[in-house]
């Protein structure tokens, strides 16, 4: 009777609240009450799994009225996961985590990041990348700027652009704040000579480039004079490039290959497909002037197979091609449009990728023009080594001295103090 009193009192007292069934073990057996009847009903219960909280749980942090933003940050503080028997649990992020996440948000307002840890830099860096802050317009270009002044290479040693002209024409100002690159591929990207990333190359940022790969970009001779203007006067510029490809350019004549005899470092060069016309004459002006031989097989060097994207930024410049190919792809209230020009015979002209092709006619003309040093990569092309031919080496070394020390003497008037050459000097 006491336990039935007291039973019937919590119900009565307490019937405003939702305390689901209740179980009760009497006499060995589990009973369930019964709340509406106020009984004791014998039936076994359904097994159910135990869960800390009901399917319409919801967290919500309490704090100052701020705006979405600040809220969304505020429950980025916490990891909510499941545990084996379904029970949700959330624990504190680490301090260094939050303090992370903030900086990356904000990372467009960092005034400089010279001598900070590069360790932790790396994953501010992935931070804000996986926040997608360096697409931005604005805000991602200056972020990314304040990385590459403090970082250099870390950021981006080398940079793989080929057949990506459109990602050239939107990222041109993230692109030109690279700095230290070792590797620069434009390959198929029809730049032309006018083009500002060209000019660029001048420029002291990337002095360090060793690799540039220029092939299928529609050059002449007035570019190559205009790239080449800083190292022949100033000695500036493109002083460090070893290996040079300018092949498949067919306006590219004699005239604009002897502006690349001021690449004195230079171990490689493909000029193949250009409108050489005494190509005989250009192959032993290389050889007297910068010691670069005819190679009779294709080099490895000139197969952009060991050219790619390496450094932070690489998921960045991934992200600008998607970003692009996405911009590219018809919205759903042009397709209409485009059905009806298709039906009144009316051609709608789409912009498309620049495909990256062969000047095949010229490269079958002039045929395979690979160079190389010998003191520098002989496996390609083995050389026998006889006593006359190296005895008539060395003459046509110290001949081609000779000769190029009379041709500076002779020539240093004409090449660096014209009035074409002190124009362009001007403009750098």
């Amino acid at each position: 009777q006491s336990w039935s009193r007291g039973m019937s009192y919590c119900l009565h007292s307490e019937s405003h609240l939702d305390t689901g069934p209740i179980y009760v073990r009497e006499n060995g057996k589990l009973h369930v009450v019964n709340r509406g009847a106020g009984g004791v009903q014998n039936v076994t219960p359904k097994a159910r799994p135990f869960s800390l909280f009901s399917r319409t749980f919801s967290v919500e942090l309490c704090m100052n009225r701020e705006d979405d933003r600040a809220r969304r940050q505020r429950t980025d503080h916490f990891i909510f996961t499941y545990t084996k028997e379904g029970n949700l649990r959330y624990s504190a992020k680490s301090l260094f985590s939050l303090v992370l996440g903030y900086i990356s948000d904000n990372v467009d307002h960092i005034d400089s990041l010279i001598g900070f840890p590069e360790q932790i830099a790396e994953k501010l860096f992935s931070a804000a990348e996986a926040r997608q802050k360096f697409t931005e317009p604005v805000t991602g270009l200056r972020a990314l700027q304040k990385f590459t002044e403090a970082y250099g290479s870390l950021v981006l040693c080398s940079l793989c652009l080929r057949n990506r002209y459109l990602v050239i024409s939107e990222k041109l100002e993230e692109i030109k704040s690279f700095r230290e690159l070792t590797c620069l591929d434009l390959s198929c990207c029809k730049l032309g000579d006018e083009h500002e990333l060209l000019e660029h190359l001048t420029k002291e940022a990337l002095s360090s480039v060793k690799r540039l790969l220029l092939k299928d970009n529609s050059l002449s001779d007035a570019g190559l004079r205009r790239m080449t203007a800083p190292v022949r006067v100033l000695k500036k510029g493109l002083d460090n490039l070893l290996v040079l490809d300018l092949s498949c350019n067919p306006k590219i004549t004699d005239v604009g290959i002897g502006y690349l005899l001021s690449f004195k470092k230079l171990n490689f060069l493909d000029i193949s497909g250009t409108g050489l016309k005494d190509i005989d004459a250009v192959i032993k002006r290389l050889q007297m002037q910068i010691g670069l031989v005819h190679s009779k097989v294709p080099l490895k060097e000139f197969d952009h197979s060991n050219c790619k994207t390496e450094g932070w930024a690489e998921q960045t410049v991934l992200q600008w091609e998607q970003a692009v190919l996405e911009a590219m792809k018809p919205q759903d209230n042009l397709r209409s449009r485009v059905t009806a020009l298709h039906f009144y015979g009316k051609t709608h002209r789409i912009e498309e990728v620049v495909k990256c092709t062969l000047v095949e006619p010229e490269t079958k003309a002039s045929g395979n023009l690979q160079f190389y040093k010998e003191n520098v990569e002989n496996c390609h092309l083995p050389l026998k080594k006889e006593v006359a031919g190296s005895h008539e080496l060395k003459n046509n070394k110290k001949r081609a001295l000779a000769e190029q020390e009379r041709e500076r003497t002779s020539k240093q008037k004409h090449l660096c103090l014209t009035v074409e050459d002190w124009d362009l000097l001007n403009t750098y």
